[in-house]
């Protein structure tokens, strides 16, 4: 007897998954942030690109890059969003109001498009271009922060 369909089990779990990011998110806003901890993440998280070896994870390219283009797109609310300040000789990562809204609204997007694309892709394929989608969220995110940080380091400390 099967309690959960693969539907259901597909979007349960990425939704418990992003709570689990969303709630770290807002933790980690409350230490200090430097240059290694903006740009460790997607360094990190490249190694997902390993999946794209099995064939199975293969999607047409133009379903790749508009994925990661999709990605591009998501990160501009949480570059307008992201700022720091600095508190002592710590820079922190400024709490805004808006940051949990965007990511909640965010993951509700990502799980209505793994609604309408769910019977169009194998979960393998479809976990592949929800993988291309955050990773190009992360990365111009990552890249606009460390400029914001570098810039205000430069400025407040002359470093």
């Amino acid at each position: 007897m099967q309690i959960l369909s693969s539907t259901a089990l597909g979007i349960l779990v990425p939704l418990v998954m992003a709570t689990a990011v969303i709630f770290l998110r807002m933790k980690r806003q409350k230490k200090p942030v430097s240059a290694k901890s903006i740009i460790l993440p997607p360094f990190f998280m490249a190694t997902g690109f390993a999946m794209f070896f099995l064939p199975e994870a293969a999607t047409p390219p133009m379903y790749d890059v508009g994925a990661f283009l999709v990605g591009l797109v998501f990160s501009i609310p949480l570059i307008l969003t992201s700022r720091f300040e600095i508190i002592g000789q710590d820079v922190y990562l400024k709490r805004s109001r808006a940051f949990f809204f965007i990511l909640a609204g965010l993951l509700v997007i990502r799980l209505i498009i793994k609604l309408i694309i769910n019977d169009s892709f194998t979960p393998v394929q479809t976990g592949g271009l929800f993988f291309l989608l955050a990773f190009g969220m992360l990365v111009p995110w990552r890249i606009a922060m460390l400029y914001m940080y570098r810039q205000l380091t430069k400025k407040t400390f002359g470093t």
